[in-house]
């Protein structure tokens, strides 16, 4: 007599997801995130923005529009206020970004995008954009919808930096 208790049964499930071994939810949020993030950095290495690391690039994206202190980046970041500020000084060699002082107050300093970094912030944009047309098109605008309102009901209570009104 032959044991089948560990043949899979086909149930008809889709795009090669096994029921024995589902993907930790978690993992399953962090594919598309990395898979995202190796595009935009390689489009940029295609662009020319080749002398930078993904560390920079990860402080580099977390700069608001019109400019971020380093406290602000370290602790979106997740890191040291020195660890951010020596990947902004690298940043702030490189061209990308340079510091000035805060209209808000006097005795702190902003990191804000150089023209450079202007460029290269444009790459990336137009970069994910065409990641996310592609996601839409895979999925189609109602499955697509949905999951940016899933997860921007999520990102309320996971994100501290959301916008909350």
């Amino acid at each position: 007599m032959v044991d089948n208790s560990c043949e899979r049964v086909d149930d008809g499930a889709e795009n090669g997801m096994d029921d024995e071994q589902p993907v930790d939810l978690g993992v399953a949020l962090f594919i598309p995130y990395r898979h995202m993030e190796d595009r935009i950095f390689r489009a940029l290495q295609d662009a020319g923005f080749d002398d930078w690391t993904l560390a920079q690039v990860r402080v580099f994206q977390r700069l608001a529009p019109h400019g971020s202190r380093l406290t602000d980046l370290a602790e979106q970041a997740q890191m040291s206020k020195q660890s951010a500020g020596v990947l902004v000084d690298q940043l702030e060699r490189l061209g990308y970004v340079r510091r000035v002082a805060d209209p808000a107050d006097g005795r702190a300093r902003l990191i804000v995008f150089e023209e450079r970094g202007q460029r290269a912030a444009k790459v990336a944009m137009a970069t994910s954009a065409k990641i996310l047309a592609e996601w839409k098109a895979y999925l189609g605008t109602r499955n697509f919808t949905l999951l940016q309102q899933i997860l921007d009901q999520l990102r309320e209570i996971t994100d501290p930096y959301a916008y909350k009104p």
